[in-house]
């Protein structure tokens, strides 16, 4: 055959095949619907504004595009879930494919959260964290060992409020950092002063909360930003990004040298760091996610329950007559002469109840933290193509007024069968994440928010605030964050008489106040 004929041959097949192509043209899936992108900068301007919550932002897309929708941003792509059901079948069902965490430019790179569990990528470190993770609190039997520690700090949280009723929330992050650093670090903080390493950690997770939220940062959008020199104008994101570094890497390296130091002197309390540190000869690899696992211990289960108790306050503030009826039980089950404990949960659904519906009022992060795809996926007949990310709309998926009636209103009554009611869904399933990047410390959140509400409500009474004869009516108004905090308001908190009063006073008594590390943390160097 000559060479002519073959090339006559080649051209033939390939003019047919793009006849064929036009003729029938293969339909590809499109993404999901959303605002029309405008040239060159895509859909930047479709981005929530600086104070916008971002939960309520994309939950328009719902009633303009539907439940699935997206945006593209320079490039990058999002993808809006606005449906509890497509959230679990992507996030949970189909999690090897959608279990990812982007490359946060500010966040992770500059700042340094990339490391944390949190903004792990998956991959074979994010696994090792899990593991080590799952070992303390991977089950309710494994965070029971820890009952008599959070019963030590519950207590000293209700005698700090019986003394400073104004400082309430601010007694509240102590408790929660209290536990976390002795659960992580064998840290004991400081019994009556500010201690610093709640402090820094205090700081530390509020300025995440504010360099993780997706579109916040111009360097996300566009990552040359980064390269240019701080004179530039435009480049303040820069000198940020470097104070909270240093924050960061004070939370990771103090508290890490702190342990180090106890272990040589042979002073140190059992810890998940110790224990780690103490099972042999780690190499680099392996005492790097020992460092940061036990700081992802802190950041992931101390700012969260500070949001869930500060909801919680918020919520007796705006509706009495939940407090009542929890009071009721109380005294009906316990009595008056001594706290609730784990041991009396099952025989009191209306607490049960409360801690459900302060998860489901407000969820602590209720847009999660951005999912990301490693692989093309299809999806109610839209791709999802490799490196998009994926936003569930958790706060929707707890007010969806299909699915739960009155969701604005604070009703644990919800969740019990009540006259032959159908319970309403357990938001558990809902506000801790999905799949491969469900928060790891749940069963800790669920055990601390019961311990405190309970023991709370035994001895406390919440009202609102009479000034000048006048009520201060608080709003049930929220933050913008990952993270997200109810509006600061203001509260009164009394003991419910002087008998619940000497219960709290006898607390000195049964957990003795202990000498805070907070002067050998300080005298370490890292």
């Amino acid at each position: 055959m000559s060479f002519a004929i073959i090339i006559s041959l080649i051209l033939g097949v390939l003019g047919l095949y793009l006849v064929a192509i036009n003729l029938f043209p293969r339909k590809r899936p499109a993404l999901p619907p959303g605002p029309k992108p405008k040239f060159l900068i895509g859909n930047i301007l479709d981005l929530p504004k600086t104070g916008d919550l971002e939960y309520l932002h994309w939950l328009q897309h719902k009633s303009l595009y539907g439940p699935i929708s997206s945006v593209t941003i320079m490039g990058q792509i999002l993808i809006i879930l606005n449906d509890a059901q497509l959230a679990y079948e992507l996030l949970e069902k189909r999690s090897l494919k959608h279990s990812s965490r982007p490359s946060q430019v500010f966040a992770g790179k500059m700042v340094g959260w990339e490391n944390s569990l949190a903004l792990n990528t998956y991959s074979n470190r994010f696994r090792a964290h899990r593991k080590q993770m799952a070992q303390i609190l991977g089950s309710k039997a494994a965070v029971s060992r820890f009952d008599s520690l959070q019963e030590v700090e519950v207590g000293r949280f209700l005698l700090r409020t019986l003394e400073t009723p104004d400082a309430l929330l601010e007694n509240f992050r102590r408790e929660a950092g209290a536990v976390i650093l002795k659960m992580a670090y064998g840290y004991t903080t400081e019994p009556v002063k500010n201690d610093p390493l709640v402090e820094l950690a205090g700081k530390a997770l509020d300025e995440f909360a504010k360099a993780a939220v997706p579109g916040a940062w111009a360097v996300d959008i566009m990552p040359f930003l980064s390269y240019l020199p701080e004179w530039c104008p435009g480049t303040g994101f820069k000198r940020t990004a470097r104070q909270w570094r240093a924050t960061l890497t004070e939370l990771t390296e103090r508290p890490y040298a702190f342990v180090k130091h106890q272990m040589a002197q042979g002073k140190h309390e059992s810890s998940f760091l110790s224990q780690l540190l103490g099972s042999g000869n780690l190499d680099d690899e392996e005492t790097f996610v020992a460092k940061w696992s036990a700081l992802s211990l802190y950041s992931g289960g101390a700012d969260t329950t500070v949001s869930s108790m500060s909801c919680f306050f918020l919520a007796m503030t705006l509706f009495p007559e939940v407090q009542r009826k929890a009071q009721d039980e109380i005294d009906v089950v316990v009595g008056s002469d001594r706290l609730p404990g784990f041991q009396d949960r099952k025989n009191l659904p209306y607490l049960d109840a409360i801690v459900q519906e302060v998860l489901r009022w407000h969820p602590v992060a209720p847009m999660g933290i951005p999912h990301m795809t490693t692989e093309d996926d299809v999806c109610e007949g839209y791709v999802i193509p490799k490196g998009a990310l994926l936003l569930p709309n958790i706060w929707f998926f707890t007010h969806d007024p299909d699915v739960y009636h009155d969701p604005m209103s604070f009703k644990p009554e919800r969740f019990l069968s009540i006259n032959g009611s159908i319970p309403e869904p357990d938001p558990h399933k809902l506000s801790f994440g999905f799949g491969r990047r469900i928060c790891p410390g749940h069963f800790l959140a669920d055990a601390s928010l019961f311990l405190n509400i309970a023991q709370f409500l035994a001895v406390f009474r919440v009202n609102k605030v009479v000034e000048n004869g006048q009520v201060i009516e608080p709003s049930a108004s929220f933050l913008p964050g990952v993270i997200s905090h109810p509006v600061p308001f203001r509260t009164s908190v009394v003991p419910r008489s002087t008998r619940h009063v000497a219960i709290i006073r006898s607390l000195e008594q049964t957990h003795p106040w202990q000498e805070g590390d907070a002067d050998v943390l300080e005298r370490v160097t890292y």
